[in-house]
């Protein structure tokens, strides 16, 4: 069956084919705004808000599970590509489970959380609106949703500021890489009404600087919940 080049399940696809490369650039911090920047804002980001769990979405081969683990924080990493969470499992740090943002939407986890994170990994388009739409239940009282992504305003490259899917690519990584994943764009305005259609509030919109250019590298987007969406909850 012929999969759709600008879906949220050639998302997966593509990560399927890339969990090795991927886990080797990581550990081995090929990717310089990581190291400079991204890495440590998302880690502070979780950690100033003194959660006791932490739900990392789409925790990929768990290295922000493990940077958090080693602040005293319990963390669960899920991720849907089985080659992911069997290296996170392998390492030091977290527990990991084999779930898909389906799944999580459908109600197959059944825990709450005080923090859910989301580092770069939510890439798509219905699967991210739907687990928009499940995140009250898996959060405890004043709890947080923090996602980290790519900024809107760098990420639009020559494309027209507006919602929509985009062809991804792999310039800059090494040749072990191979059919890049597509991802769905959406402006600022859009990542905050994603947040107030589904209950919650921004607490913060932060917006990390690469410190060679002065230009935003990242934008992380703090969402906490509303008294009503608790109560309907």
């Amino acid at each position: 069956m012929t999969i759709d080049p600008l879906s949220d399940r050639k998302i997966i696809d593509s990560w399927h084919k890339n969990a090795r490369p991927w886990t080797i650039a990581v550990r081995q911090g090929q990717i310089s705004s990581r190291k400079l920047v991204t890495d440590r804002a998302i880690v502070d980001a979780v950690v100033e808000r003194c959660p006791k769990n932490v739900l990392d979405l789409g925790c990929g081969e768990g290295w922000l599970a493990r940077a958090l683990s080693a602040k005293g924080i319990e963390v669960l990493g899920v991720d849907v590509v089985p080659e992911l969470i069997e290296q996170a499992r392998s390492a030091v740090g977290g527990r990991f489970e084999l779930l898909s943002y389906e799944d999580i939407a459908a109600g197959k986890l059944n825990k709450k959380f005080d923090t859910v994170v989301s580092n770069f990994a939510l890439l798509g388009n219905e699967s991210v609106v739907s687990l928009f739409a499940k995140m009250r239940s898996l959060l405890n009282k004043n709890g947080y949703f923090i996602v980290q992504t790519i900024h809107p305003l760098i990420g639009c490259g020559e494309h027209r500021y507006e919602d929509g899917w985009r062809s991804g690519s792999w310039d800059g990584f090494s040749s072990d890489f191979e059919d890049p994943a597509p991802w769905y764009f959406r402006t600022i305005g859009s990542w905050v009404r994603l947040y107030s259609e589904h209950g919650f509030i921004l607490d913060e919109i932060r917006e990390p600087l690469h410190p060679e250019t002065g230009k935003p590298t990242s934008a992380i987007f703090i969402g906490k919940l509303t008294a009503s969406a608790l109560l309907s909850s």
